[in-house]
């Protein structure tokens, strides 16, 4: 399985969109364990959307998918 998420940085108003195969090891670099990462400037991070997916290039397409312009509309529409 891999989940396909979007972060939000409350306090820098900033979007993070990633898929991983372990979403929870993946969530826990983000918040805590990373030390040199575009991410680790933006903590604390709050879970906005996730998605699973059985295959790899599933998750590759919706991450994508989010990323253009039409998803981050889709991104700036969820409630934060």
């Amino acid at each position: 399985m891999y989940t396909v998420y979007v972060l939000y940085s409350e306090k820098f108003q900033k979007h993070y969109t990633g898929y991983s195969s372990d979403f929870e090891a993946r969530l826990m670099s983000h918040q805590i364990l990373g030390n040199k990462d575009w991410c680790i400037r933006y903590r604390p991070w709050k879970v906005l959307y996730t998605d699973t997916f059985d295959s790899k290039v599933e998750a590759m397409k919706k991450e994508k998918w989010l990323k253009s312009g039409v998803g981050r509309e889709f991104v700036k529409s969820l409630p934060h």
